[in-house]
Formats: C-alpha cells, structure tokens, sequence
C-alpha cells in the first residue's frame, strides 16, 4: 500500500554555469512533524550556498521519494512550466530519501577552463588520457547528468530508508543514518558508479552553519566508501564527480555524472 503524499510543483535547475556546478536538494529545513509542508528547491552555486535553476518534465530522468519501505515516482507531477520546488507532505514518521536524475545535458569549455575542472574535481583519469593522447589544449566537449539525493527526517521514528539502492548512475549512500548520529560521531558514505564501489575517488564534504561553510576533501577507499566526523548543526552535503570517455560520438569526448547527497540539522 502507498503511503499519503501530496506533492504539488517542481522546479528544476539545468542550465550550467561555469564557475559554480554543485547543485543539490535543499529544503527549508531538514526535519518534520507528520503532515508538515515540505518545500525542496533545486540549488546550483560554490561554498554550499546556491541559487534556484529552471527546468521542466522534459529534464527529467527520474524523481523517486522512497520511505516505510516503498518507494513512489514523482515525475509525473511535474509539468512542462518552469518551476522553482518540490512540494510534498508526509504523513508518516521515518526517514525519507529523495533522488533525482536529470536527463544530459551538454557543454563545452576552453582548454585552460576544461583542464582546471578537470583538477579541482580530482578527475585524474580524464587528465591522463588527455595528455596521453595530446588533447590537453583541446577544448572539452561533455555531456553530464545531475545525480542528487537529499535525507528529510519526519517524526521520531527512524528507518532504513537513507541506505536504500536507488537508479541513479552516480550514487552517495550513508551507511548508518545521519538523523541518529551524536554531536561528532563519524559517518561513512558508499560511493557506487553504475552499482559498483567507485573507488579512489574524490569526494567533498561541506557544513554549512550560521552564514559560515567549511569544505574538506577525501579519496575513497578500494570499497569506495569514506568516513568523516559530523557535527549535529547546519546542513550537509558530500559531493562527488565521476567522468568517462565517449568513444565515436559526434558531439561530446566526455560523459560525466555530477553527485550530491544533502541531510541537515535544526
């Protein structure tokens, strides 16, 4: 039996901007009471603080809430207007997770521009192969795909939900739930490319607290999972990039799947 949900407009963000490409769920806040109006905004910008993007039906790959053990597709609620949040309300206590994937979209950089991206994100085998292959003063042409999930806790009663396998190709999983973690208590997080262990990858986690973010980056281990300390106030987010090489298509060297995964605390 399907639960009660009541989600009314979407807005979604999927044009990229050069110098900010984080993009992640965020709600208002990150904890309810049973029924209590829910209002996500898809969010794109640097050092965790964002602004709204636009999109429509069209750029949806998937949009899956899943809580008390089902799982219920949203996409059909969103229609072909532009739009700036998901509006839902939950009617149970758990803990509810939200994934979302966008359909490709495409860009294209300068050489210096695609390189430095390519740095900053610790993509190491993309820069190889373009120096391998002397394509390092090449400009970068990609396809990409948001691969975004966010943690929402209802109630006092706490779930399995928050480890749940979802579809998404570029997938953040927390193995203990964030909403029972103790001021400072590690959390380790899975990372999975296509259902595998995605291992020595580059992962970002930011806190965003009183008007002030902090950011520290760490590789995954030969699981592809990581721990880091959390502390039980702001928000969070852990972000990651996973690129691969397109091989005799017309348009794009490269296709990238852009991850984060989003919880928080009153």
């Amino acid at each position: 039996m399907k639960k009660t949900l009541f989600p009314s407009c979407l807005l979604l963000l999927l044009l990229v901007t050069l110098s900010s490409h984080e993009f992640w769920l965020e709600p208002e806040k990150f904890i309810y009471s049973r029924g209590e109006a829910i209002n996500i905004r898809f969010h794109v910008g640097e050092n965790f603080e964002g602004v709204n993007w636009k999109g429509n039906h069209s750029r949806i790959n998937s949009l899956t809430i899943y809580y008390g053990g089902v799982q219920d597709d949203l996409s059909a609620y969103i229609n072909d207007d532009e739009g700036d949040s998901l509006q839902l309300s939950i009617y149970d206590e758990c803990t509810a997770l939200i994934a979302f994937n966008s359909t490709n979209s495409f860009l294209t950089l300068e050489p210096d521009k695609f390189n430095a991206y390519l740095q900053e994100d610790g993509l190491s085998n993309a820069i190889a192969y373009r120096k391998e292959n002397n394509e390092t003063d090449s400009t970068g042409r990609e396809y990409y795909q948001r691969c975004a999930k966010v943690l929402l806790q209802i109630g006092s009663q706490k779930d399995n939900a928050f480890k749940t396998p979802t579809s998404l190709p570029l997938d953040i999983i927390p193995l203990s739930n964030p909403y029972v973690l103790k001021n400072n208590d590690s959390l380790k997080v899975k990372v999975l490319f296509n259902k595998q262990p995605l291992t020595d990858a580059l992962i970002k986690i930011w806190n965003r607290d009183k008007d002030s973010t902090s950011k520290k980056e760490i590789s995954t281990d030969n699981n592809g999972e990581a721990v880091f300390a959390v502390s039980t106030s702001g928000k969070w987010m852990v972000s990651a990039v996973k690129m691969v090489r397109l091989q005799n298509d017309p348009q794009a060297h490269w296709q990238s799947y852009w991850g984060s995964l989003t919880w928080g605390y009153k």
